[in-house]
């Protein structure tokens, strides 16, 4: 059958139209989409419960913030699809039955009454806008071709819920609701639905502003009603609309979240490129932080103290809920945007909580022990107290609540540093040097640097029974395992809490001596050396916090003393964010613990000499063994009141006595000061002391010490103090064989060096003796 003119023609435009279509979606399939289609958007801290926390500007000046279908509200989406593009996930970028449709109604209207543009040509305006004409409208289509040849069909849908226009520079659903409402999409009201639909119609005529409220109330309450009438909400759609009608429309745009914003810029940092960034933080418990720290600032800068940062984190589940990085980010003081919880400072004492857990994990030493407290020099290093005075002898649990320095040099210089220093880095502290012998002695004091979120994890380890987890800051990723390791027993960290809850201690904050504190806080200040920062750290029932203030520059202030200016600020935030915690102490000895006797006054284990003794609780696998060594039993002649031994109590009347001995180092401190002890009485002419005493132990000079003659100073101001420590009266001293002299035990004696390399030897009373090497060098 031949066909007629008009039929071919027909015919070959049907065939130019398929050839025609059917070229542009292979086109579609093959060509790339232009570089850089879809800008960068905005990158959002979320909370824990995944609210917005602090949403940053994209890189083109936009509110641009990337959503999930999963995070939409479902009624949004049914509502947009039904409006919008009612074939959306049937058709393939362009509705042919919809052209159809509007070219009808235009054509018998006389005028344009419907548009004919699909979901994904909107997108594409909105990406590539031009001129409404026929030949753009081709462009659009050919586009929409190709993200759907590259795009399935919910991703079509996310990016066009992320960069649909609502007015000025807010771009995407997410950001509207945030602008428009002050929540995020997941959950919407009728009334928001209505209005987040309206506003894209014709956003800048539209959006929420005074000259623009009639205008979006009159769209919104049209649109509501044609949602009532598809039932977009289900049975409850005719209460939805006159919900919707009776609803105010947003007013004006609210500003984007903007907490956090020293962890929001350092997270943001961590992660490039990435635009969701998920936390642990807790929205109360970072906003009432940040008003408690930023309420401090004009006081603390009256003090010369420009900086601070908090920590808080929840020690049972060690993740963090709380950042503060500064007093007040748009302050415009100097260095108010630096990130200050990740600074490393000085710790000053709030370091040896740990020494002392670690001298209890390693046996060394029990709380109750007696501990020197006197001068003491290691080298060039003569550590003092804060308040530059000596106790003599005092209990550890004590010399840790009051902050002694010279019992915790002693303490880690017993324990090793290298052994501290190695601890630390395996509990996460990160900031160190990795030099072999970098520190000193000086490091149980504050001379090496931590920062606060490093200082965090080490209290919320002491916390939870001595297990170190690395902190969260933001929720593992599945299947990712989290290090942990047990820093310290049990046992141990309990009995560091313990000292750390006494109450009656200097750094105890003095508007709260006449106020009840819960029992179980404990807390450790510290204050650097040079007064450049102060710390105050410790626990609650729930929360570990750390406060650090301080100059970011290092530059010093009085004030700067941790139980002046961090002790009440830690206060404020535990018992704030514990208001309604546990009063009681819950706290019960640990089952590595076991209660043991020791000497009442030593702390250590009973000798024979020890008049009295008490319970303390020592580990179970870690019991010290040292006797007592502060008492001695002797038998006294009752006639004399001589100390007899038994190969001369022959024809004698004596009883047993007990009496303190005490060191050799107290009693030359206290002869320092003019003050004397009590001493036990001598032995009998005819008795010997073999066996009695210990021998005796250099203290000066140091052990591998050397000794450097100055050119340009007089020989008798470079003497060098030889001193031990011994129970013998009196002492012998020796260098290179030659004999200085007989002193007793509680003196000093000066040699004037010369260079060379010598063997100095004490020897006491009973003939046992002790010897050290010294170079001495002259100055090249």
């Amino acid at each position: 059958m031949r066909l007629s003119r008009s039929q071919r023609w027909t015919l070959g435009g049907v065939v130019a139209a398929l050839s025609l279509w059917f070229g542009l979606r292979l086109a579609a399939c093959c060509l790339p989409l232009p570089e850089g289609y879809f800008d960068v958007g905005s990158t959002m801290v979320e909370f824990r419960d995944g609210s917005a926390a602090h949403v940053f500007l994209s890189p083109d000046e936009k509110w641009r913030v990337e959503v999930a279908l999963s995070e939409v509200d479902p009624d949004y989406l049914r509502a947009l699809v039904r409006l919008e593009d009612k074939r959306f996930w049937d058709h393939g970028g362009v509705d042919p039955l919809a052209i159809l449709r509007a070219a009808f109604l235009n054509l018998s209207q006389g005028r344009v009454v419907s548009g004919a543009s699909t979901l994904t040509m909107q997108l594409v305006r909105v990406r590539e806008p031009r001129p409404r004409t026929l030949s753009s409208k081709l462009i659009e289509a050919f586009r929409a071709y190709q993200l759907e040849a590259h795009y399935n069909k919910h991703q079509l849908l996310e990016l066009y819920l992320q960069y649909t226009p609502f007015g000025r520079n807010v771009e995407g659903l997410e950001a509207a609701s945030l602008a428009y409402f002050g929540h995020r999409a997941l959950a919407l009201s009728p009334d928001e639905i209505a209005t987040l639909l309206a506003v894209p119609q014709n956003p800048n005529r539209r959006y929420p502003e005074p000259r623009n409220l009639a205008r979006l109330q009159r769209a919104r309450d049209e649109i509501g009603a044609r949602l009532g009438e598809w039932e977009i909400f289900g049975p409850d759609s005719v209460a939805a609309v006159e919900a919707i009608r009776g609803a105010p429309v947003p007013g004006r745009l609210l500003p984007f979240p903007r907490l956090l914003p020293h962890a929001a810029v350092w997270l943001a940092k961590q992660h490039p490129g990435q635009r969701r960034i998920r936390t642990t933080l807790d929205r109360g418990v970072q906003v009432f932080a940040e008003r408690t720290i930023s309420g401090k600032a004009v006081g603390m800068r009256k003090l010369g103290i420009g900086h601070a940062a908090a920590v808080i984190v929840d020690h049972q589940s060690a993740e963090v809920r709380a950042l503060v990085g500064n007093f007040d980010f748009l302050s415009g003081e100097p260095g108010s945007q630096l990130v200050a919880f990740n600074q490393a400072r000085s710790p000053g004492s709030a370091m040896k909580p740990f020494i002392y857990a670690l001298g209890i994990d390693a046996g060394r030493y029990l709380p109750d022990y007696l501990v020197l407290d006197t001068p003491v020099h290691f080298g060039g290093y003569s550590p003092e107290n804060y308040d530059g005075r000596f106790q003599g002898l005092v209990e550890l649990e004590s010399a840790l609540s009051q902050s002694l320095n010279v019992p915790f040099v002693r303490a880690l210089e017993s324990i090793g540093v290298e052994r501290f220093v190695s601890d630390l880095r395996m509990w996460g502290v990160r900031s160190l040097s990795e030099d072999p012998g970098h520190y000193g002695l000086s490091a149980a004091i504050g001379a090496l640097e931590i920062t606060p979120l490093e200082m965090a994890g080490l209290y919320t380890m002491l916390a939870a029974d001595g297990q170190f987890r690395e902190l969260l800051v933001e929720p593992l990723p599945e299947g990712e395992k989290r290090y942990q390791v047990q820093g310290l027993s049990p046992g141990a960290s309990y009995l560091t809490r313990r000292a750390l809850r006494l109450r009656d201690r200097p750094d105890f904050p003095a508007r709260r001596r006449y106020s009840a504190v819960a029992p179980y806080i404990h807390w450790k200040t510290g204050t650097s050396y040079g007064h450049r920062d102060a710390w105050s750290a410790g626990s609650g029932a729930q929360y570990t916090a750390v406060v650090w203030l301080g100059n970011l520059d290092h530059s010093p202030s009085a004030h700067l003393v941790g139980a002046d200016v961090a002790g009440p600020i830690f206060f404020d935030l535990i018992e704030g964010l514990e208001r309604d915690g546990p009063r009681g102490d819950p706290e019960k000895a640990p089952s590595d613990l076991k209660s043991i006797e020791v000497c009442a006054y030593s702390g250590r284990v009973p000798g024979l000499g020890c008049p009295r003794v008490k319970q303390a609780w020592a580990l179970r696998r870690q019991v010290p063994t040292e006797p007592c060594p502060y008492h001695q039993r002797l038998d006294v002649d009752q006639k004399t009141g001589l100390a007899l031994l038994p190969e001369c109590r022959d024809g004698k009347r004596y009883e047993p006595r007990s009496f303190l001995i005490w060191p050799a180092s107290l009693r030359r401190y206290l002869s320092a000061e003019h003050r004397q002890l009590p001493s036990p009485p001598n032995f009998a002419p005819d008795c010997r002391q073999n066996g009695v005493t210990s021998g005796p132990a250099i203290l000066s000079p140091q052990a591998n010490q050397v000794a450097l003659l100055m050119s340009e100073l007089a020989a008798e101001s470079q003497e060098i103090p030889l001193a031990a420590e011994s129970s013998s009266a009196k002492l012998s001293w020796f260098v290179d064989g030659e004999f200085l002299g007989t002193v007793p035990a509680d003196e000093r004696v000066w040699w004037r060096p010369r260079a060379g390399k010598h063997e100095i030897v004490v020897t006491d009373e009973a003939g046992q003796s002790a010897r050290r090497v010294l170079v001495v060098r002259a100055e090249l």
